[in-house]
């Protein structure tokens, strides 16, 4: 059980970070136009939300197996398989979770209006430098809200985690998996306390998240939280 959940917060303390990185520069590409090209980006980004978890578990399987197209870009490396590997679960979750992360600082990015970047490019800030000194500061509430739901998504995953990196104790079992085999075996009393540690740290998360949501919306309408 503790082999399960250090793998599952490593897993988590990986995918948060690369995710905030990769989705900064999409939320903010899809958070300043419009069009059939954006429209189509979104959906795909928006996938993992509606699409069964074991389907998109599927396509990754294949996708990193030894006989797909990027596999065969990687095998001159030494690199013959990502499936059922720690880093295919990286892969994997951050594909699963990536619209948790894009949503929250895209819906940041487009709350700030154009007006604050106007006013830095009055003062000669350059783009780049009004981005780093304007949009992301006032774009953390977004920041913030994604790490959580990110980090949480991740905890949780089921149905990709066991399609890609299926139950190798202390390298691809996390503890949804965990939870699974304990009631297989009819292990009910660690499937409790494992179930119990997720509904509170599920609850625990949301918590954090309302408080901070409350906070930052005091602040923007100038009131004291």
């Amino acid at each position: 059980m503790w082999e399960a959940i250090r793998v599952t917060l490593l897993l988590a303390a990986v995918t948060t970070p690369l995710l905030l990185l990769l989705a900064t520069p999409l939320a903010w590409w899809l958070a300043k136009g419009a069009g059939w090209v954006r429209d189509t980006v979104a959906a795909v980004v928006a996938l993992p939300i509606v699409l069964p978890p074991t389907v998109l578990g599927f396509y990754l399987l294949i996708a990193l197996g030894p006989h797909s197209p990027l596999m065969a870009l990687l095998q001159p490396f030494g690199v013959r398989t990502l499936a059922f590997t720690f880093t295919g679960l990286v892969i994997g979750s951050l594909v699963y979770s990536l619209p948790f992360a894009v949503q929250p600082i895209r819906n940041a990015f487009e709350a700030m209006g154009p007006r604050p970047l106007e006013v830095a490019a009055t003062l000669r800030a350059s783009p780049w430098d009004a981005f780093w000194s304007v949009a992301l500061p006032q774009a953390r509430r977004g920041y913030v809200t994604a790490a959580l739901l990110v980090f949480a998504h991740t905890i949780g995953e089921f149905g990709v985690v066991l399609m890609i990196g299926g139950a190798i104790p202390g390298q691809t079992e996390v503890v949804s998996i965990r939870i699974f085999q304990a009631v297989e075996q009819l292990n009910f009393a660690e499937a409790h306390l494992i179930s119990g540690g997720l509904l509170a740290f599920s609850f625990v998360a949301l918590m954090i998240m309302l408080v901070i949501d409350r906070r930052f919306g005091a602040r923007s309408a100038g009131i004291r939280p």
